[in-house]
C-alpha cells in the first residue's frame, strides 16, 4: 500500500525492507495510547482554531468510534499498514476523507511515538505498582501471624542466630517497599508530555502543549523538543526497577525453594503451584520459583539490550529508538506475571513452624547467647567464645542442642555454667531480649508492623489523576 510519507519517494519500498522497517506487530500494543493522543491533540487544534470545531468533533468521534470497534473486535488492525499511527490515521482517512487529513497537523511520528510509549510505560509501572502493594500485603499477613515461629537466621547460608518467621519475611518486606517507592519515583519524573514536540524542534502551529498535557493526565509539557522525541531514561529506570524486583524475587525463590527441601522441611508448597516428576512418584517440585528464579536474567537482558541501544544514538530521534518496544514490553509482561505468581504461591504457602524452630535450636543459633551468658557472670569475651565452641564440638560429637544438656554436663565444660543458663538460652529469650528497632523481638516487631500498616495504608496513587474517563467522554 502506499505509505502516508511516500511523497518524496518514486518508487515502492523493498518489501524485506518495508519489513525490516515496520513496527506494527509490536506497537499495535499502542492502539489505545495512539488514540488518546491523537484524541487530545484534535480537540487542542479545535481549541486553537487550528482546526474549526466542528472539524475537530467530527474527527474525534471517528477516533472513538476506531477505538470502541478495535476493543469490540470488530475492526482488526491490520498488518498491511507500517506502524500503529499509519493504521489509525489511514482509517480515519478511510472514514472522513479529506477532513481526516487534517489529524496529524502539527505532529509528528516522532513525537507521536514518543507520547505513546511514555503513556503505555505510565500505566505499566501503576500496574506493577498494584502487583507490589498485593505482595507487601500478603507478606505483612504472614509477619502478623508469626511473630513467635523461631527459625534459624543465616550468615554464609550457616546457622547463625535466632530470629522469627516474622521478622526473615520483613526483610522482602523492605525490599519490595523499596521497588514500590521506586514506581513512584519513575512515575513523578516520567509524567511530563513530548506531544508538540514535533520531528524534533517544535512546529509553527500555535499548539497549546499546556492543554494537552492536561488531558492526558501529565504534569507539564516536556521542556526541549530534541530530549521530547529522544528520552528514553524513563523506560531505562523502570527496566533497572523491574530488574531489582527480579533479583528480589530471585533471592526469595531460592530461599523457597530450600525451605521446600527435604533437608530443611520449612516450607509445603500448595499443589497448584508446584508440579510431580514424570519418573520420581515422590517428588512435588518448586516450578514457580524455579521459573522466576530462571526469567530473573530475561529481564536484565532487556535492560542491558536498551542500555546498548541508546549508548551510541546522537540527538534526536533515530530508527535504532524502535528497539525499545519487543523487549521492553516482555521484560514488562514477564515480571508482572512473575509478581502475580509469586504472591499467589506464598499467599497459599504452609510454613513447618516446629521444623524451623527445631532448626534453630540443633544449629545452635542460641551460642552467641551462651557466650553472652558467661560474660555476664565474670568470663573474659575471648575466653568466652572458646568455652562456648567446646560446648558446641560437644553437642556436635552427642547430636544434641545446647538446650539437651543436662547442667552436670554444661558445668563439665565451665563451673561458671547456672540453672539460669536454660531460660538465657531459649529460643524464646534469644529473640525476645533482641530489642532495639529493627531486630526480630516481638516489642520491636509489633513496632515495625504498625509502621508498615501505615505505610500500606498511605497509597500515593490515590493522588493521580483519573484523566481517562475525562478525556473519553
Amino acid at each position: 500500500m502506499a505509505q502516508l510519507w511516500g511523497g518524496r519517494f518514486t518508487k515502492e519500498t523493498d518489501q524485506l525492507v518495508y519489513q525490516f522497517n515496520a513496527s506494527i506487530s509490536f506497537d499495535k500494543k499502542f492502539y489505545q495510547q495512539d488514540v488518546e493522543g491523537s484524541i487530545a491533540h484534535v480537540r487542542m487544534l479545535g481549541k486553537q482554531g487550528i482546526l474549526t470545531k466542528e472539524e475537530s468533533q467530527e474527527i474525534v468521534k471517528a477516533l472513538k468510534e476506531i477505538l470502541q470497534e478495535v476493543e469490540e473486535g470488530k475492526l482488526e488492525i491490520s498488518h498491511e499498514y507500517e506502524d500503529i499511527h499509519s493504521f489509525v490515521e489511514a482509517t480515519l482517512i478511510d472514514r472522513l476523507g479529506d477532513v481526516g487529513k487534517k489529524l496529524h497537523t502539527g505532529r509528528s511520528r516522532n513525537d507521536q511515538v514518543a507520547l505513546d510509549m511514555r503513556m503505555y510505560t505510565r500505566q505499566e509501572v501503576l500496574e506493577t505498582d498494584e502487583l507490589l502493594e498485593e505482595m507487601l500485603n500478603v507478606i505483612l499477613t504472614i509477619m502478623e501471624n508469626n511473630i513467635d515461629a523461631y527459625m534459624p537466621g543465616f550468615t554464609h547460608l550457616q546457622k547463625a542466630q535466632p530470629v522469627t518467621l516474622a521478622h526473615h519475611l520483613g526483610a522482602y518486606f523492605e525490599m519490595f517497599k523499596r521497588d514500590r517507592q521506586r514506581m513512584e519515583d519513575i512515575y513523578r519524573r516520567m509524567n511530563y508530555c513530548p506531544l508538540g514536540s514535533g520531528a524534533l524542534a517544535g512546529t509553527t502551529y500555535d499548539l497549546d502543549r499546556y492543554d494537552t498535557a492536561e488531558q492526558l493526565g501529565f504534569y507539564g509539557p516536556t521542556l526541549n523538543s530534541m530530549d521530547g522525541v529522544s528520552d528514553r531514561d524513563y523506560l531505562l529506570e523502570f527496566l533497572s526497577a523491574l530488574s531489582t524486583i527480579m533479583m528480589h524475587l530471585s533471592r526469595f525463590s531460592e530461599e523457597v525453594i530450600l525451605w521446600n527441601s527435604n533437608e530443611y522441611q520449612f516450607v509445603e508448597i500448595d499443589d497448584a503451584y508446584s508440579t510431580g516428576s514424570s519418573i520420581m512418584p515422590q517428588k512435588k517440585n518448586p516450578d514457580i520459583a524455579e521459573l522466576v528464579r530462571g526469567k530473573t536474567g530475561r529481564v536484565y537482558g532487556a535492560l542491558f539490550s536498551l542500555l546498548t541501544t541508546m549508548k551510541g544514538i546522537p540527538l534526536a530521534y533515530n530508527k535504532d529508538m524502535q528497539e525499545d518496544k519487543e523487549l521492553t514490553f516482555d521484560a514488562i509482561d514477564t515480571a508482572k506475571g512473575c509478581l502475580a505468581l509469586f504472591t499467589g504461591m506464598l499467599s497459599t504457602m504452609k510454613f513447618q513452624k516446629e521444623n524451623m524452630e527445631s532448626s534453630a535450636k540443633h544449629g545452635f543459633t542460641n551460642a552467641t547467647d551462651a557466650a553472652d551468658y558467661l560474660v555476664n557472670h565474670g568470663v573474659p569475651f575471648r575466653d568466652a567464645h572458646g568455652i562456648v565452641g567446646r560446648l558446641v564440638l560437644y553437642c556436635i560429637e552427642k547430636n544434641l542442642a545446647i538446650d539437651d544438656l543436662s547442667l552436670e554436663e554444661l558445668k563439665e565444660i565451665s563451673p561458671v555454667f547456672e540453672e539460669d543458663i536454660f531460660e538465657a538460652v531459649s529460643m524464646e529469650t534469644c529473640v525476645e531480649k533482641r530489642l532495639t528497632l529493627g531486630a526480630p523481638g516481638p516489642r520491636a516487631m509489633k513496632q515495625v508492623i504498625a509502621m508498615e500498616k501505615k505505610y500500606l495504608s498511605e497509597d500515593w496513587k490515590t493522588a493521580v489523576k483519573d484523566w481517562e474517563g475525562e478525556l473519553l467522554k
